[in-house]
C-alpha cells in the first residue's frame, strides 16, 4: 500500500471485519506465523491460534463499534488511533481509546498489537 486512499480503504475494510464480528474474513488480514496482543494479554502465535482467540473473544460481547480518528503508515508499519465501544449481552456499554501497531509482512500483517484497557468491560 502506497497511498493514504488504499491505506485508509485496507484500514476500513479491516476493521468492518471485526465489527461484523466476522473472524474468517478477519484472519484473512494476518500471515500464518502472526503474533497477536491484546491489551495486556499474553502474546499469541500462528493464525489458527489468534483465530480462535478472537472467535471466543467475539462470543463474550454482543457488538463493537470502531471509529478511527487518525493513521500512520511508517514503511511496513500502520498505527491507527480511535475509539472502540463494546456492547456486553445486557446492552450495558464500554467506550474507551484504543491505539493498533500493524507490521506487515507481503500485506498481511505478521505483528498485530492492541493497545487498550478492556478492564472494565466484564
Amino acid at each position: 500500500m502506497t497511498n493514504h486512499k488504499d491505506i485508509q480503504q485496507w484500514i476500513n475494510d479491516l476493521f468492518n471485519s471485526i465489527d461484523n464480528k466476522n473472524n474468517e474474513k478477519f484472519s484473512s488480514y494476518l500471515s500464518d506465523d502472526v503474533r497477536f496482543r491484546f491489551g495486556n494479554m499474553p502474546v499469541s502465535t500462528g493464525k489458527s491460534t489468534v483465530e480462535q482467540q478472537v472467535s471466543q473473544f467475539f462470543t463474550s460481547i454482543k457488538s463493537l463499534q470502531h471509529e478511527i480518528t487518525e493513521f500512520w503508515q511508517q514503511n511496513n508499519t500502520i498505527i491507527c488511533h480511535g475509539r472502540v465501544c463494546y456492547t456486553r449481552h445486557d446492552n450495558s456499554t464500554l467506550s474507551v481509546p484504543f491505539s493498533n501497531i500493524f507490521k506487515l509482512n507481503n500485506q498481511r500483517i505478521s505483528d498485530y498489537l492492541i493497545f487498550v484497557d478492556v478492564s472494565e468491560l466484564y
